[in-house]
């Protein structure tokens, strides 16, 4: 399993170029919801896919739904999301 900066380091390798106050909402979210790298991870993957871009409000309802609904693994979030049809995935 990657940590969040390794997991962002990464999508940097793939293009992906996540200003610095994305960055400081991802840890933020991550302190907020104490969710684990796993998680975070999905719900940074999941919101990329589904905005094409990093959405800070997007991210963090993504994130508050996976902890709310008792998400804990990155298989897991994206079955919820796929049975839920929040994201066309």
């Amino acid at each position: 399993m990657r940590t969040v900066e390794q997991y962002l380091h990464m999508l940097q390798g793939k293009g992906f170029q996540l200003q610095e106050d994305a960055i400081g909402f991802i840890y933020f979210g991550k302190h907020f919801t104490n969710a684990s790298d796993e998680l975070i991870n999905a719900a940074i993957e999941l919101t990329l896919k589904a905005q094409r871009h990093f959405d800070g409000s997007f991210y963090m309802s993504l994130l508050e739904t996976f902890i709310s609904n008792k998400i804990e693994t990155r298989m897991d979030a994206i079955q919820f999301v796929k049975e839920k049809e929040l994201l066309a995935i």
